[in-house]
Order: C-alpha cells, then sequence, then structure tokens
C-alpha cells in the first residue's frame, strides 16, 4: 500500500487502495479529495471520510454527511 506524504504536507492514496475501497454504509465508489484530504463516496451516500495520518478512517460514525459543515 502506498500512502505518501507530499510536499504539502497532504498524504495521497494509491490508486489500487482506492479502487478496492467502498463507502461502509452505501457500497459506493471512493474518492481522494487531496485538498480536504478525506475521502468521498461516489454512491448515494456522499459521505466523506477522514484521513488520519495517512490512514483512511471508513467508520460511518466518522463521516461527515455532504449537508453537515465540517467541524
Amino acid at each position: 500500500m502506498e500512502n505518501a506524504l507530499n510536499s504539502e504536507n497532504a498524504y495521497t492514496l494509491s490508486k489500487t487502495l482506492l479502487d478496492i475501497l467502498a463507502c461502509p454504509a452505501c457500497k459506493g465508489g471512493i474518492v481522494h479529495d487531496e485538498t480536504a484530504q478525506k475521502l468521498v463516496c461516489t454512491g448515494e451516500c456522499q459521505r466523506r471520510y477522514p484521513i488520519r495520518e495517512g490512514i483512511p478512517v471508513m467508520l460511518i460514525d466518522e463521516a461527515e454527511l455532504p449537508d453537515e459543515e465540517p467541524g
């Protein structure tokens, strides 16, 4: 698994990892929002999952819903 810290102290995730991840809530696909450092569900729920120290936190309780303000 290739997680790497880039020059802006933001993590990038390997395409292979993104290809196998699925949203635990709706089973939709996942894309990496590098600006926000979140994994975003492309499926029905559109949840945003945090990335902490390069590790995706794919827990429904930790996710932000699309209508929630980041906090």
